[in-house]
């Protein structure tokens, strides 16, 4: 994940308080965390995805075969980008979609590159080290994976789902880098994506992103933007997870403004889309957690039950909808 937070609990104007607890029958299949664990390490085997990398390039391959594999028609968006210092980065959008046919659908989506730097780890001789992104950005995908799995064996959704795999979100301007400071260059793929979005002959009702959902002692506070751009799908979906069960880690508070994907799929594809993010209030090195473009952001510090927590409530969210 190579957001940036703008505010630590930044307040929320007029209207976009957070949502009160409206409690509903759980819904959908059980969702698999063990599976989604296994589909982080199937990212992770190929080691850091970083741009323009032969990692990259073969991940985003196995990424592919996997939704084709629960049924999935997949689509590689392909662009040359270019990042905040003018380097040409090799980006692929992996765009996969469940039953496409179906009038409107639901947009799923995480980004899958790896941080090039570990730029907030406590050992400044590690900052030009690639991240293994286990949590900042596997994750997301993995929780996607084993969705797409459940979808293909419990066809009773009364929509379609569009599982996006953003590429290039990770390359924003590293700390280190005096020379391009305040450059940005974060959320590439999705703004190309967003940008090039043309409705496939669908209605998308809205998108939910998710990004670091298997961290440990993770907590997904309400995220500022998503509450100003939309309001309503944060209600639904934090409702959701009370329902499932999991009020614990989706509190009814506010966290702070992030820069992310959802913001260009909001701004220029118009969908609103909200961001599954996790605030650490108390945490010394990030509040987005420890880990946070550390090289310990690693197999060994993903938590199944963070994973187990978000993937039921997107389950929730998906087999609730009319």
């Amino acid at each position: 994940m190579a957001t940036i937070l703008i505010g630590t609990g930044a307040s929320c104007d007029k209207g976009t308080k957070p949502s009160r607890k409206v409690s509903m029958a759980p819904k959908g299949p059980d969702f698999s965390a063990d599976s989604a664990l296994a589909y982080c390490y199937g990212q992770c085997a190929f080691g850091p995805r970083t741009m323009n990398s032969e990692a990259h390039e073969q991940c985003a391959q196995w990424i592919k075969a996997q939704f084709e594999r629960m049924g999935c028609s997949v689509e590689l968006q392909q662009a040359t980008l270019s990042a905040y210092n003018g380097t040409p980065l090799r980006s692929t959008n992996i765009i996969a979609r469940y039953k496409p046919e179906r009038p409107e659908h639901v947009l799923i989506a995480a980004h899958w590159d790896s941080r090039p730097w570990a730029d907030n780890d406590p050992d400044s001789t590690q900052w030009h080290t690639p991240v293994m992104a286990a949590n900042d950005g596997a994750s997301g995908v993995a929780v996607m994976i084993e969705v797409a799995r459940l979808l293909q064996q419990n066809d009773s959704l009364n929509v379609g789902v569009d599982l996006i795999c953003f590429d290039a979100e990770d390359w924003g301007c590293p700390q280190w880098d005096t020379t391009h400071e305040g450059s940005g260059g974060w959320a590439l793929g999705a703004d190309y994506w967003a940008s090039h979005y043309q409705p496939e002959g669908y209605t998308t009702r809205f998108g939910i992103l998710l990004d670091m959902v298997g961290g440990e002692g993770a907590q997904f506070y309400q995220e500022g933007e998503s509450r100003q751009m939309a309001g309503s799908i944060v209600d639904k979906v934090w409702n959701a997870a009370h329902s499932a069960g999991y009020s614990g880690y989706f509190p009814f508070k506010e966290g702070g403004n992030v820069t992310d994907d959802h913001i260009p799929v909001n701004q220029k594809a118009g969908i609103p889309m909200v961001d599954i993010i996790p605030f650490y209030p108390h945490c010394r090195e990030s509040s987005f957690g420890p880990t946070w473009h550390t090289i310990s952001d690693d197999m060994n510090h993903l938590d199944k039950n963070t994973l187990k927590a978000v993937g039921q409530t997107v389950i929730q969210v998906l087999y609730s909808e009319p």
